[in-house]
């Protein structure tokens, strides 16, 4: 890169910011992970105090005058790209008040941690008080948000997770999903009730499934010299692209969960492992969207997960770590992974029933945010839209129900679609490689999995935040989001 003043002044800035958010980052991951109950109101504390700093940082008074000088300097376009997004995160960061920031973190951490042991109590009503206090805060700040970018209320969050993408075009995409989507779902299921399915017979030990999990990401690429797989309540995955840290949960009266998470949380792992290294540090060097960050957990859980070939990779691992047992036969085995079932959890849910869950939570979390509706107000539009949507009943269940996700607690408003739009563009990723492969699917049946890691990599990871989200799937697809895709896969799948 060429030496210019301003810039280079820019760049230096933000490879600070980076260095701090890297030990944020590992400090929540610990808070999730390993932390001791009472160590939790310390440490919010602390990332609160962090979370301070980095926004002092991220509005600076000399940032505006350095963004209005590098404008006008001789840049190339990979530079231009990364002024592009350094521009996005000044005026993102400079629409909220410093002790909002403070005050998010605070009230994220506390109704966060709160939850871990409410939700196995079904505790509503010891939740709903921190919830409030998040809901309160995150008004505030989608309304300084909505105020500096001139977006509505709910886009101005979503924005954060999805650059360029307005809740006009989910209403659209999810409008569509739901004209079609049950009618696909009892279709399935009329044709699995044709079929026999054999339940893998349990216990499965803690470690065996830990092992398990191990030499699936291995069978994935994950490189663990620079990451790492541990336990927590709700699976996610964290980090710094250096030290990737994973997590997963485990039932021992039930390993299938537990591995797919691993797998899913493994695409995401993998995501961050290949971003560029030589653009480390700068806004760059990011991962694009939440949506296509999704759309590597599901093209790993989803598009390979569920692949006929792939349980003929995936019965070694089980014999190897939880002996043979008649479940694990290729064909039964492939019928697991997947069985369509309404479920009442999200995170466990299957392929065709999962854009069920996340349109319920959209529905409910945009007008909650937009002040429609109010926390209180949650549990029997939960109920109704579960009941409507999956005809399941979650009348006072409320940990099966309302307060199965993490994500409402820990502040992530406008996160949900981003779920869906991730199995979409999985979808069109793969109809990509196959125009591109048309032995893709044998290469898949070989255990040549390379195949579809190299055309990630080239397409997606490698590229970070160098094009806008629409630019990229053009790019790596040869057309913007076609939703027609994901149909045609659960479709061929399927039926």
């Amino acid at each position: 890169m060429s030496t210019t003043t301003a810039y280079d002044d820019l760049c230096r800035r933000h490879e600070r910011q980076h260095r701090l958010a890297h030990l944020q980052s590992i400090a929540s991951w610990d808070q999730s992970a390993n932390m001791p109950a009472k160590g939790n109101e310390a440490r919010s504390l602390a990332l609160a105090e962090m979370g301070g700093l980095l926004h002092q940082l991220a509005t600076d008074g000399a940032l505006k005058e350095l963004l209005a000088r590098a404008e006008g300097e001789a840049l190339d376009e990979v530079q231009r790209a990364n002024l592009r997004e350094m521009q996005r995160a000044w005026r993102a960061s400079n629409a909220l008040p410093q002790a909002l920031v403070e005050a998010k973190s605070l009230a994220n951490s506390r109704c966060e941690h709160a939850w871990r042991s409410q939700r196995p109590a079904n505790d509503w009503a010891g939740y709903v008080e921190n919830l409030r206090e998040v809901v309160r805060l995150h008004r505030e700040e989608a309304k300084f948000l909505a105020d500096s970018s001139g977006l509505g209320l709910y886009d101005a969050l979503m924005d954060q997770y999805e650059p360029g993408m307005r809740a006009a075009e989910v209403d659209r995409v999810f409008g569509d999903l739901r004209s079609w989507l049950p009618g696909l779902i009892r279709d399935v299921q009329a044709k699995q009730a044709q079929e026999t399915t054999l339940q893998p017979v349990g216990p499965f030990s803690k470690a065996a499934q830990r092992a398990l999990g191990h030499d699936a990401m291995q069978l994935m690429g994950f490189d663990f010299e620079a990451g790492r797989l541990d336990e927590s309540a709700h699976p996610f995955c964290g980090g710094v692209p250096e030290d990737v840290r994973m997590t997963t949960r485990y039932r021992e009266d039930s390993f299938m969960q537990s591995l797919m998470g691993t797998i899913h949380e493994t695409g995401h792992g993998r995501y961050e492992q290949n971003l560029r290294r030589d653009w480390l540090g700068q806004p760059i060097a990011n991962a694009r969207s939440m949506g296509l960050h999704e759309s590597q957990s599901l093209s790993f859980e989803m598009q390979l997960g569920s692949h006929p070939a792939f349980a003929s990779l995936l019965r070694p691992l089980l014999v190897k770590h939880l002996g043979d047992q008649p479940a694990f036969e290729e064909g039964n085995l492939h019928r697991l992974l997947t069985r369509v079932h309404p479920g009442y959890i999200r995170v466990d849910a299957d392929e065709v029933t999962y854009p069920a869950h996340v349109i319920l939570r959209y529905e409910i979390e945009r007008p909650l945010i937009e002040g429609l509706i109010e926390v209180d107000d949650i549990p029997a539009l939960w109920d109704a839209k579960m009941m409507e949507l999956l005809g399941l009943d979650t009348r006072g269940n409320y940990k099966d129900g309302c307060m199965q996700d993490v994500h409402w607690g820990g502040g992530l408003f406008g996160y949900f679609p981003c779920y869906t739009l991730g199995a979409m563009y999985a979808a069109q990723w793969f109809a990509a490689m196959r125009r591109e492969m048309p032995d893709l699917d044998a290469r898949i049946a070989r255990g040549e999995l390379s195949a579809v890691f190299d055309w990630l990599n080239a397409k997606i990871w490698s590229q970070g935040s160098r094009y806008e989200t629409p630019e990229l799937v053009q790019r790596a697809s040869g057309e913007t989001l076609n939703p027609a895709h994901f149909k045609a896969h659960l479709q061929s799948r399927y039926l």
